[in-house]
Protein backbone atom coordinates (compact mmCIF):
# COMPACT_ATOMS: atom_id res chain seq x y z
CA UNK A 1 0.00 0.00 0.00
CA UNK A 2 0.99 3.52 -0.85
CA UNK A 3 -0.08 6.64 0.71
CA UNK A 4 0.17 9.95 -0.28
CA UNK A 5 -0.28 13.25 2.58
CA UNK A 6 -1.14 16.71 1.00
CA UNK A 7 -0.34 18.57 4.26
CA UNK A 8 1.71 17.31 7.64
CA UNK A 9 0.42 18.73 10.25
CA UNK A 10 -0.34 17.18 13.87
CA UNK A 11 -3.12 14.97 12.73
CA UNK A 12 -1.11 13.71 9.50
CA UNK A 13 1.65 13.44 11.52
CA UNK A 14 -0.18 11.10 13.84
CA UNK A 15 -1.39 8.76 11.23
CA UNK A 16 2.20 8.45 9.67
CA UNK A 17 3.36 7.12 12.85
CA UNK A 18 0.72 4.68 13.71
CA UNK A 19 0.83 3.47 9.69
CA UNK A 20 4.76 2.70 10.06
CA UNK A 21 4.66 1.35 13.57
CA UNK A 22 2.10 -1.05 12.87
CA UNK A 23 4.55 -2.13 9.59
CA UNK A 24 1.16 -0.91 7.27
CA UNK A 25 3.59 0.07 4.61
CA UNK A 26 6.77 1.23 4.74
CA UNK A 27 8.35 4.42 5.45
CA UNK A 28 9.52 5.04 1.90
CA UNK A 29 6.19 4.41 0.18
CA UNK A 30 4.10 7.37 2.08
CA UNK A 31 4.63 10.69 -0.18
CA UNK A 32 4.06 13.88 1.76
CA UNK A 33 4.07 17.17 0.30
CA UNK A 34 3.16 20.48 2.64
CA UNK A 35 3.04 24.34 2.19
CA UNK A 36 5.85 24.51 4.95
CA UNK A 37 9.21 23.10 4.53
CA UNK A 38 9.55 22.90 8.00
CA UNK A 39 7.04 20.49 8.63
CA UNK A 40 8.24 18.20 5.51
CA UNK A 41 11.83 18.24 7.22
CA UNK A 42 10.02 17.22 10.43
CA UNK A 43 8.17 14.58 8.86
CA UNK A 44 11.48 13.10 6.70
CA UNK A 45 13.60 13.45 10.11
CA UNK A 46 10.79 11.96 12.11
CA UNK A 47 9.40 9.33 9.80
CA UNK A 48 11.51 9.19 6.94
CA UNK A 49 9.14 9.61 4.58
CA UNK A 50 9.57 10.33 0.77
CA UNK A 51 8.93 14.12 0.17
CA UNK A 52 7.27 15.17 -3.27
CA UNK A 53 8.14 18.50 -4.27
CA UNK A 54 4.47 19.31 -4.71
CA UNK A 55 0.74 18.06 -4.34
CA UNK A 56 0.91 16.61 -8.06
CA UNK A 57 3.90 14.54 -6.96
CA UNK A 58 2.45 12.83 -3.92
CA UNK A 59 -0.44 11.89 -6.31
CA UNK A 60 2.07 10.21 -8.60
CA UNK A 61 3.41 8.03 -6.09
CA UNK A 62 0.18 7.10 -3.81
CA UNK A 63 -2.65 4.54 -4.05
CA UNK A 64 -4.68 6.49 -1.37
CA UNK A 65 -4.39 10.17 -1.16
CA UNK A 66 -5.09 12.12 2.90
CA UNK A 67 -5.69 15.47 1.96
CA UNK A 68 -4.89 16.86 5.69
CA UNK A 69 -5.07 20.22 5.18
CA UNK A 70 -7.10 22.98 6.81
CA UNK A 71 -10.61 22.90 5.67
CA UNK A 72 -10.71 26.62 4.50
CA UNK A 73 -7.72 25.48 2.36
CA UNK A 74 -9.53 21.92 0.72
CA UNK A 75 -11.12 23.89 -2.02
CA UNK A 76 -8.22 25.32 -3.30
CA UNK A 77 -6.43 22.10 -3.40
CA UNK A 78 -9.17 19.98 -4.13
CA UNK A 79 -9.08 21.96 -7.74
CA UNK A 80 -5.60 22.20 -7.92
CA UNK A 81 -5.04 18.09 -7.59
CA UNK A 82 -8.35 17.20 -9.71
CA UNK A 83 -6.44 16.94 -12.86
CA UNK A 84 -4.05 14.62 -11.33
CA UNK A 85 -6.01 12.55 -9.68
CA UNK A 86 -5.56 8.92 -11.84
CA UNK A 87 -7.81 5.93 -12.24
CA UNK A 88 -8.35 3.79 -8.61
CA UNK A 89 -6.77 6.26 -6.45
CA UNK A 90 -8.86 6.75 -3.27
CA UNK A 91 -8.98 10.23 -1.66
CA UNK A 92 -9.45 10.39 1.62
CA UNK A 93 -10.90 13.19 3.69
CA UNK A 94 -10.77 14.21 7.25
CA UNK A 95 -12.07 18.31 7.34
CA UNK A 96 -15.12 18.38 9.39
CA UNK A 97 -18.21 20.38 7.45
CA UNK A 98 -17.02 18.58 3.98
CA UNK A 99 -19.68 16.27 3.04
CA UNK A 100 -19.21 13.68 0.02
CA UNK A 101 -21.74 15.99 -2.29
CA UNK A 102 -19.67 19.04 -1.75
CA UNK A 103 -16.64 16.83 -2.41
CA UNK A 104 -17.41 15.45 -5.68
CA UNK A 105 -18.86 18.45 -7.21
CA UNK A 106 -15.66 20.10 -6.07
CA UNK A 107 -13.55 17.60 -7.93
CA UNK A 108 -16.11 17.50 -10.93
CA UNK A 109 -15.88 14.27 -11.41
CA UNK A 110 -16.34 10.89 -10.26
CA UNK A 111 -14.14 9.92 -7.78
CA UNK A 112 -13.93 6.97 -4.65
CA UNK A 113 -13.97 9.27 -1.83
CA UNK A 114 -13.87 8.45 2.04
CA UNK A 115 -14.75 10.89 4.32
CA UNK A 116 -13.46 10.58 7.85
CA UNK A 117 -13.41 12.34 10.80
CA UNK A 118 -9.98 10.98 13.39
CA UNK A 119 -8.60 12.27 16.42
CA UNK A 120 -5.61 13.99 18.30
CA UNK A 121 -5.55 10.52 20.27
CA UNK A 122 -4.12 8.68 17.03
CA UNK A 123 -0.92 10.49 18.64
CA UNK A 124 -0.44 7.44 20.89
CA UNK A 125 -2.74 5.27 18.80
CA UNK A 126 -5.85 5.13 20.72
CA UNK A 127 -7.34 7.60 18.16
CA UNK A 128 -11.39 6.90 17.07
CA UNK A 129 -11.98 7.67 13.60
CA UNK A 130 -15.39 8.03 11.55
CA UNK A 131 -15.24 6.34 8.27
CA UNK A 132 -17.85 7.14 5.47
CA UNK A 133 -17.44 5.86 1.39
CA UNK A 134 -18.77 7.30 -1.50
CA UNK A 135 -20.24 4.73 -3.44
CA UNK A 136 -17.84 5.27 -6.03
CA UNK A 137 -15.39 3.40 -3.29
CA UNK A 138 -15.31 -0.70 -3.71
CA UNK A 139 -15.18 -2.92 -0.93
CA UNK A 140 -11.41 -3.37 -1.55
CA UNK A 141 -10.93 0.24 -1.39
CA UNK A 142 -13.00 0.21 1.76
CA UNK A 143 -10.65 -2.29 3.30
CA UNK A 144 -7.54 -0.66 2.75
CA UNK A 145 -8.36 2.57 3.67
CA UNK A 146 -10.04 0.48 7.62
CA UNK A 147 -6.20 -1.01 7.39
CA UNK A 148 -4.67 2.24 7.21
CA UNK A 149 -7.06 3.65 10.01
CA UNK A 150 -6.35 0.77 12.11
CA UNK A 151 -3.14 1.59 12.26
CA UNK A 152 -3.59 4.47 14.65
CA UNK A 153 -6.83 2.99 16.95
CA UNK A 154 -10.15 2.37 15.91
CA UNK A 155 -12.51 3.00 13.18
CA UNK A 156 -16.03 2.57 12.18
CA UNK A 157 -18.17 3.02 9.17
CA UNK A 158 -21.51 5.30 9.49
CA UNK A 159 -24.02 7.22 7.91
CA UNK A 160 -22.69 10.63 6.65
CA UNK A 161 -26.14 11.98 8.57
CA UNK A 162 -23.82 11.14 11.98
CA UNK A 163 -20.67 12.78 11.05
CA UNK A 164 -21.22 16.59 12.32
CA UNK A 165 -22.19 14.50 15.57
CA UNK A 166 -19.07 12.48 15.79
CA UNK A 167 -17.09 15.87 15.43
CA UNK A 168 -18.34 16.53 18.81
CA UNK A 169 -17.91 13.47 20.74
CA UNK A 170 -14.96 12.21 19.01
CA UNK A 171 -13.41 14.52 17.13
CA UNK A 172 -13.33 17.59 19.21
CA UNK A 173 -13.84 16.06 22.55
CA UNK A 174 -10.47 15.43 23.52
CA UNK A 175 -10.10 19.67 23.94
CA UNK A 176 -12.94 18.73 26.70
CA UNK A 177 -11.10 15.91 28.38
CA UNK A 178 -8.22 18.09 28.69
CA UNK A 179 -9.73 21.06 30.38
CA UNK A 180 -11.38 18.03 32.80
CA UNK A 181 -7.78 16.76 33.57
CA UNK A 182 -6.48 20.19 33.72
CA UNK A 183 -9.56 21.31 36.17
CA UNK A 184 -9.17 18.41 38.26
CA UNK A 185 -5.63 18.88 38.74
CA UNK A 186 -6.02 22.25 39.59
CA UNK A 187 -8.06 21.00 42.72
CA UNK A 188 -5.86 18.24 43.31
CA UNK A 189 -2.95 21.27 43.71
CA UNK A 190 -5.38 23.05 45.78
CA UNK A 191 -5.66 20.33 48.25
CA UNK A 192 -1.77 20.44 48.63
CA UNK A 193 -0.94 17.78 45.91
CA UNK A 194 2.10 18.86 43.85
CA UNK A 195 1.19 19.90 40.35
CA UNK A 196 2.49 16.47 37.83
CA UNK A 197 1.34 14.50 40.15
CA UNK A 198 -2.08 15.35 40.28
CA UNK A 199 -1.60 15.46 36.30
CA UNK A 200 -1.19 11.79 36.66
CA UNK A 201 -3.29 11.03 39.09
CA UNK A 202 -6.40 13.11 37.35
CA UNK A 203 -5.38 11.01 33.71
CA UNK A 204 -5.30 7.58 34.76
CA UNK A 205 -8.71 8.02 36.60
CA UNK A 206 -9.90 9.40 32.81
CA UNK A 207 -8.09 6.38 31.27
CA UNK A 208 -9.32 3.69 33.61
CA UNK A 209 -12.66 4.64 33.76
CA UNK A 210 -12.72 4.45 29.92
CA UNK A 211 -11.16 1.32 29.58
CA UNK A 212 -14.23 0.05 31.85
CA UNK A 213 -16.82 1.89 29.93
CA UNK A 214 -15.09 -0.07 26.54
CA UNK A 215 -13.87 -3.29 28.28
CA UNK A 216 -17.01 -4.38 30.70
CA UNK A 217 -19.61 -3.19 28.59
CA UNK A 218 -21.94 -1.79 31.66
CA UNK A 219 -23.85 1.52 30.88
CA UNK A 220 -21.87 4.12 32.18
CA UNK A 221 -24.38 5.27 34.93
CA UNK A 222 -24.30 1.80 36.37
CA UNK A 223 -20.63 2.36 36.70
CA UNK A 224 -21.22 5.51 38.23
CA UNK A 225 -23.19 4.11 40.70
CA UNK A 226 -20.80 1.49 41.67
CA UNK A 227 -18.46 4.17 42.50
CA UNK A 228 -21.17 6.26 44.60
CA UNK A 229 -21.04 5.06 48.20
CA UNK A 230 -24.17 5.58 50.42
CA UNK A 231 -23.08 8.79 52.58
CA UNK A 232 -19.97 8.84 50.71
CA UNK A 233 -17.45 11.02 48.97
CA UNK A 234 -18.36 10.45 45.48
CA UNK A 235 -22.10 11.12 45.94
CA UNK A 236 -21.04 14.42 47.49
CA UNK A 237 -19.19 15.42 44.43
CA UNK A 238 -21.70 13.91 41.82
CA UNK A 239 -24.38 16.21 44.11
CA UNK A 240 -22.26 19.55 43.54
CA UNK A 241 -21.53 18.64 39.71
CA UNK A 242 -26.17 18.30 39.02
CA UNK A 243 -26.18 21.45 40.95
CA UNK A 244 -23.91 23.30 38.74
CA UNK A 245 -25.18 22.00 35.33
CA UNK A 246 -22.21 20.08 34.69
CA UNK A 247 -24.37 17.30 32.02
CA UNK A 248 -26.28 20.24 30.55
CA UNK A 249 -22.59 22.54 30.19
CA UNK A 250 -21.12 19.37 28.47
CA UNK A 251 -24.75 18.51 25.95
CA UNK A 252 -24.33 22.30 25.36
CA UNK A 253 -20.84 22.21 24.28
CA UNK A 254 -21.32 19.37 21.86
CA UNK A 255 -24.49 20.49 20.58
CA UNK A 256 -22.74 23.74 19.40
CA UNK A 257 -19.79 22.06 18.05
CA UNK A 258 -22.05 19.84 15.81
CA UNK A 259 -23.96 23.22 14.52
CA UNK A 260 -20.47 24.61 13.70
CA UNK A 261 -19.62 21.54 11.80
CA UNK A 262 -22.93 21.75 9.54
CA UNK A 263 -21.80 25.08 8.80
CA UNK A 264 -18.08 25.08 7.58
Amino acid sequence: MKVGFIGCGNMASAMIGGIIKNHLCAAADIAVHDVSLAAMERAKTTFGVTLAEDNAGVLAQSELVVLAVKPQFYEDVIREISPNVQDGQVIVTIAPGKTLAWLAETFGKELPIVRTMPNTPAMVGEGITAVCPNGNVSPEMLASVLKMLGGFGKAEVIPERMMDAVVAVSGSSPAYIFMLIEAMADAAVAEGMPRQQAYTFAAQAVLGSAKMVLETGKHPGELKDMVCSPAGTTIEAVQVLEETGFRSSVMQAMRACAKKSRSM
